[in-house]
């Protein structure tokens, strides 16, 4: 009786791991995609884990050029000003080590646009999504596989762009390296990196992206303008540059942001009988103005290289959609800044993380 128990009871087991790895196997089918991403995307996650090296180890070879162990040292100085003085989050895994990228870009981030709607295709990930909300772009460490997809989503219609990221970042849920290609960025404009990213580990937004991004872009701004302001002196070169910068690039903000309205309207007056041909014609139309138009920019700062338009390589909502998530809504905070906070940036970065972190 006992032995007939005992292989019942072991039919029932390999029932039931049976039916589990059927399941498993099934889903595998029916995700397939989703499964050679996630693959993919651990894969590269790992890469990065184990292929890193203390900033104490990197600083102490002899082999590493001290033009870049100075720029290491400087990105300290950043991370410690964000923590002192605007009070950012002190994340003893974020920016201790560095990875060498090879001269390779890391991270192939992927855009994907309506064709006739300014609206991004969110992209939703599995607990990810749960905790962080959805994204409106795609990354890969595998660029075969970023080609891949950006065709699959041109063969349906929509507009696509591809991008590079300037940082590794996981929101600080895990440790983030500094990648070497942050080495040979410009003073400010590094700054600005490494503040924006250390931003997103303070304060972030879940289910908006942009807006999430757009503080971010804002802190990075104004926390850069301080830390240079404080590090070389309002006098210095260096200092005078970045404010120069600031100044042309809120006028091309401005200026995209102008178009991307335009746009916007310019597809809700679609009527249903126009036929794609004709939308894309006026579609283009436009992009081609507002490409045009901005040498008019470029010609207020004679410092500036002339601006190179090609009529032949035109951007599409995806560049549009894009450069939104990053810009549209800035110039609400530096507002709100002002206005609301009176320059009081410890009492703005209170109210920001007490409205949305959770």
């Amino acid at each position: 009786m006992f032995f007939y128990q005992q292989q019942i009871q072991n039919r029932r087991k390999k029932k039931r791991f049976l039916i589990a790895f059927l399941l498993i196997l099934g889903f595998i089918v029916w995700q397939r995609d989703w499964c050679i991403y996630l693959y993919q995307q651990a894969k590269g996650g790992l890469d990065v884990a184990f292929n890193t090296r203390p900033l104490a180890e990197v600083l102490q070879d002899k082999n590493v050029p001290d033009s870049l162990k100075k720029r290491i040292l400087y990105i300290q100085e950043i991370r410690k000003y964000a923590i002192d003085s605007l009070n950012l989050q002190d994340n003893p895994d974020v920016y201790q080590t560095l990875y060498d990228q090879q001269g390779k870009p890391l991270v192939h981030l992927l855009t994907v646009a309506e064709r006739y709607k300014m609206e991004a295709k969110l992209f939703s990930f599995p607990l990810v999504s749960l905790f962080i909300g959805d994204f409106t772009y795609k990354g890969f460490f595998d660029s075969t596989l970023a080609v891949s997809e950006e065709k699959l989503w041109k063969n349906k219609g929509y507009d696509t762009e591809m991008g590079q990221a300037a940082a590794y970042s996981t929101l600080g849920w895990l440790p983030e390296p500094i990648l070497s290609s942050m080495l040979y960025y410009s003073d400010g404009k590094l700054a600005s990196l490494i503040i924006h990213e250390m931003t997103h580990g303070t304060v972030y937004v879940k289910n908006d992206h942009e807006t999430s991004e757009n503080l971010a872009n804002f802190v990075g701004d104004y926390g850069a303008k301080r830390f240079l302001k404080y590090k070389y002196g309002s006098e210095s070169d260096i200092y005078k540059k970045y404010v120069q910068g600031r100044i042309f690039r809120d006028k091309f903000i401005r200026h995209l942001n102008r178009g991307t309205l335009k746009l916007d309207s310019l597809y809700r007056n679609f009527k249903p009988n126009y036929s794609s041909k004709y939308k894309d014609s006026l579609k283009y139309a436009l992009i081609e103005k507002i490409e045009r138009s901005k040498d008019s920019i470029y010609a207020q700062l004679p410092n500036l290289p002339k601006y190179q338009f090609d009529k032949n390589n035109l951007p599409n909502n995806a560049y549009f959609v894009s450069f939104k998530t990053y810009n549209s809504k800035k110039n609400e905070f530096e507002i709100m800044f002002k206005d609301k906070f009176k320059g009081d940036f410890e009492a703005f970065l209170k109210y920001m993380k007490s409205k949305y972190n959770e």
